[in-house]
């Protein structure tokens, strides 16, 4: 799920800035030319292919994805209708959200709490900004799409074709997380249903995606909703963990978060978490790297939790 572009650059970031400043230049007069305007697609996708490039090391993949989202979203600008920029670029944001920010508000909360909260505030803006890219590349092809998502009736929502799976996925996923950081906002919690609706689109055309990331969405989504069903939801993170062959540790740590911690099984969550681990290293890779400290800190904190 976490694919983050692998540094070329060995400069700091005060250059970095100003190269930049540079590119999103140079692009902007390049495309006023329509052959120039192919290259610069072309260089678009190639950008989108460099950002599920593999890489491992997560302070690396941390120093390197700012400036590469930055370029993404300036070259994005001039290329709107380029699908696989849009959803790099949702994708870029969602996870840096996560990874970066959300996760370290977790951990310090214990010891600083305006810092935790100042960090999930963050992160919810990133949410949102992932969420208003991919939105906004859906709504090219599919003008009503939130519209019609306020209907409750499955009928009512566009079919989706096969290359907006990703980036309905991605829009899905960063609602959530925008939603989950804004309880104190009832308008805002109050569009968990689109959100969810959104995923159940996407699941319905590819329920396969992304190697169980979207079963393990569509758990999430169970679980957070009113009424959810943990049959259900049980059901989706089980799919998940068999779709990712038990490689994926994020599939072990949402099951653990999402159905053994609610029922206070200590047993099943630490049994989960140490499953996560032994994804992670037996499976290397930046998502599970994230997933392995997840699962580290949550068994560190065990005893509060239980």
């Amino acid at each position: 799920m976490l694919h983050f572009f692998e540094a070329q650059y060995s400069n700091v970031w005060c250059k970095a800035r100003w190269q930049l400043v540079g590119i999103a230049a140079t692009l902007t007069c390049l495309t006023g030319c329509s052959p120039k305007y192919l290259i610069v697609q072309g260089v678009a996708n190639e950008l989108a292919a460099q950002g599920k490039a593999a890489e491992e090391d997560l302070v690396l993949a941390r120093e390197a994805s700012a400036f590469y989202l930055k370029l993404s979203e300036a070259l994005l600008r001039e290329v709107p209708d380029n699908i696989g920029l849009s959803e790099s670029v949702a994708a870029g944001f969602t996870q840096y959200a996560y990874a970066f920010v959300s996760l370290e508000a977790d951990r310090i909360e214990s010891k600083d709490i305006r810092m935790a909260q100042s960090l999930r505030e963050r992160a919810a803006r990133l949410y949102l900004r992932a969420h208003t890219h991919a939105m906004a590349s859906l709504a090219r092809t599919y003008p009503h799409l939130r519209q019609s998502l306020q209907s409750a009736h499955p009928e009512q929502w566009p079919p989706l074709e096969s290359a907006h799976i990703g980036l309905a996925y991605w829009a899905a996923a960063s609602w959530g997380g925008y939603i989950a950081l804004s309880t104190d906002s009832p308008d805002i919690v109050a569009d968990l249903p689109l959100a969810i609706r959104l995923a159940t689109l996407a699941y319905a055309r590819s329920p396969h995606y992304g190697q169980g990331a979207l079963a393990s969405l569509m758990g999430t989504f169970e679980t957070s909703r009113p009424g959810g069903s943990s049959e259900q939801a049980l059901t989706y993170f089980d799919q998940a963990i068999a779709l990712g062959d038990g490689r994926s540790a994020g599939a072990f740590v949402a099951k653990a978060e999402g159905i053994a911690l609610p029922k206070g099984d200590r047993a099943s969550f630490e049994m989960l978490l140490h499953k996560a681990l032994a994804a992670s290293k037996t499976h290397p890779g930046l998502q599970n790297a994230v997933m392995r400290e997840r699962a580290t800190w949550m068994l560190s904190q065990a005893d509060d939790l239980f």
